[in-house]
């Protein structure tokens, strides 16, 4: 997708998170033109490794009862506008008998008391104070001489997702979404602002430069990067980076979610999240390339030891990787990561030297359409623009009234599964999926067996939700995330985003290569001596089919250890 390089935005919005893509979107929807650039891919940073519920925050509540508040009232929201993408997580906390137990399992009831105040803003259900008979009875895998618990739920969402869904409705709105697209330089002056940037499309790298009236800055934990670009002062968009790990298993292995404390004291969860089960999260400052967070052996040690404590199975499943993200949280010294704020902040440059510039700092992904409409209002209101805004009542792209399964895997011709899964990640766009198969019928083939993913599904991301590589189709549609770590589909991937892109058979299979190579290392910190040794095989084995030469030590960076 090009650029008129001669045009002039009302806005530019840089960052293709859910901060970036949910302030084009109500720009859009408000009759601003809008021009949105992302470096990577759209939820490359936090929103698309994030732990993937739209939550309140019970932990936020007694340091930010507003961030609760917020969170809580725009996962209301959330759930209208995009009703395919968020599902139900009950929560258990469990309490283990002992010292002190009564009088914990007494405090977690009057807390829960407390925030049972918040549901109705979410559609939550009231807590539920369980004898240890009771809970073991929801959640029979859970160890130890129980004194009880309480239950609280949650939403889950996909992260990637709810950002494709909101750059699709900003772009039928009109606004123009360049990815992967690099801002190089940001001139800001009385008369607007002036944006250089490289546009990469394929192999090819091409330069340009748009003008805009106002440009916002929601690029996350590379916001202070992105201000430097405009000759800001080096404090002008702080943040204090912490990375977060997750790790998921090849299956749903319990009923509810499990939150339990780590050996440090911090609270820890265990999560059946969409078709599999997710444990998190770490919260550790940050000083690492931005562009390759990875979790390390020692971060997945110590979720393991947290949950399969308490859950004595889950050493049964099998973990098939890790996902990493950065969260861009309000820049304090002094603090502990945990005690440290998630509210959010806009910050105006024009003291800085820079009028007409804006940066979004911190928030979370549960309160990002707040988040975005505070951002939008802020810019009406200094282009002199008196559109309100919609975000809240209309409906994402695939939030309307969609197919049945049944329906789906019929005309389709695909197994139950498979429909379902498309369902999910596209709701009622779904249709476009089914139009595609029905003209070509090749394409209900499954791509990916473990998601699964059909050819028809690969083929829509590329062509119309911004997919230029294999890692952009794994985002959107989870190929290749697996137990099979994408063996049995990246090489077909690679060959069809070649084919839709214009790239040489060549460029396909390192495309593939390349998307092996880091799903490998987001493995490595959760697999055992012999599972690398299989993996080394695999991968080399697999390179050789492919026709590459055989990767360096670089393939197994992190994890020679596990091999000698």
């Amino acid at each position: 997708m090009g650029s008129d390089e001669n045009a002039e935005y009302d806005v530019a919005v840089i960052g293709g998170g859910v901060n970036g893509t949910g302030v084009a979107r109500d720009c859009a929807l408000r009759g601003l033109k809008v021009v949105l650039f992302e470096r990577n891919d759209l939820a490359f940073g936090a929103s698309g490794n994030s732990s993937g519920m739209i939550h309140g925050g019970p932990r936020y509540l007694t340091m930010d009862p507003d961030v609760t508040y917020t969170s809580c009232l725009d996962s209301g929201h959330i759930q209208k506008i995009a009703p395919h993408l968020l599902f139900r997580v009950p929560f258990i906390l469990p309490v283990n008998k002992g010292r002190g137990s009564r009088n914990e399992l007494d405090l977690l009831d009057a807390f829960f008391d407390v925030y049972d105040k918040y549901q109705p803003l979410k559609g939550g259900k009231p807590h539920v104070r369980l004898r240890g008979d009771e809970v073991r009875s929801l959640e029979p895998g859970l160890a130890g001489d129980l004194e009880g618990g309480v239950t609280f739920d949650e939403y889950g969402v996909d992260g990637v997702r709810l950002c494709v869904a909101n750059a699709l409705d900003a772009a039928g709105h009109g606004a123009q979404v360049l990815v992967p697209a690099s801002v190089t330089s940001i001139q800001a002056n009385q008369k607007g602002c002036t944006l250089g940037y490289q546009l990469r499309q394929g192999s090819s790298v091409t330069g340009g430069r748009v003008s805009a009236k106002r440009v916002v800055n929601a690029t996350g934990a590379w916001a202070p990067l992105t201000a430097s670009f405009a000759q800001l002062p080096k404090d002008a968009a702080r943040v204090r980076p912490g990375k977060g790990i997750h790790i998921y298993l090849d299956r749903r292995i319990s009923n509810y979610a499990v939150m339990v404390k780590a050996i440090d004291g911090r609270r820890v969860f265990m999560e059946p999240w969409q078709n599999t089960t997710v444990i998190g999260t770490t919260d550790d400052d940050y000083y690492g390339d931005l562009d390759n967070v990875f979790a390390t052996r020692d971060e997945a040690q110590y979720l393991m030891q947290a949950l399969s404590g308490v859950f004595p199975t889950l050493k049964q499943a099998r973990p098939v990787g890790t996902w990493s993200g950065v969260r861009p949280t309000l820049f304090e010294w002094g603090k502990t990561e945990d005690e440290l704020s998630r509210e959010h902040t806009i910050v105006d440059h024009a003291p800085h030297g820079a009028p007409g510039l804006y940066s979004m700092l911190g928030g979370k992904l549960a309160s990002y359409r707040l988040f975005a409409e505070e951002m939008s209002d802020t810019l009406c209101q200094s282009l002199g623009h008196s559109a309100r805004c919609r975000t809240s009542s209309s409906v994402l792209p695939g939030g309307e009234p969609a197919l049945s399964v049944q329906e789906l895997a019929s005309r389709a011709g695909l197994e139950p599964l498979a429909a379902s899964r498309i369902l999910y990640r596209h709701g009622a766009r779904a249709e476009r999926i089914l139009e595609r198969i029905e003209r070509t019928p090749a394409d209900a083939e499954v791509v990916c067996i473990c998601e699964p993913v059909t050819l028809a599904e690969v083929r829509e991301v590329i062509e119309s939700e911004w997919a230029t590589d294999v890692d952009a189709v794994s985002r959107r549609t989870r190929l290749g995330l697996g137990p099979c770590g994408g063996m049995r589909c990246a090489q077909r991937c690679g060959q069809v985003v070649a084919q839709e892109t214009g790239r040489s058979p060549a460029e396909g299979r390192e495309l593939a290569a390349e998307f092996l190579r880091r799903g490998l290392k987001h493995r490595l910190p959760v697999l055992g001596p012999k599972q690398v040794r299989q993996e080394a095989i695999a991968l080399g084995h697999h390179r050789a089919q492919l026709g590459l030469a055989p990767g360096g030590n670089g393939d197994f960076e992190g994890g020679s250890k596990w091999t000698s």
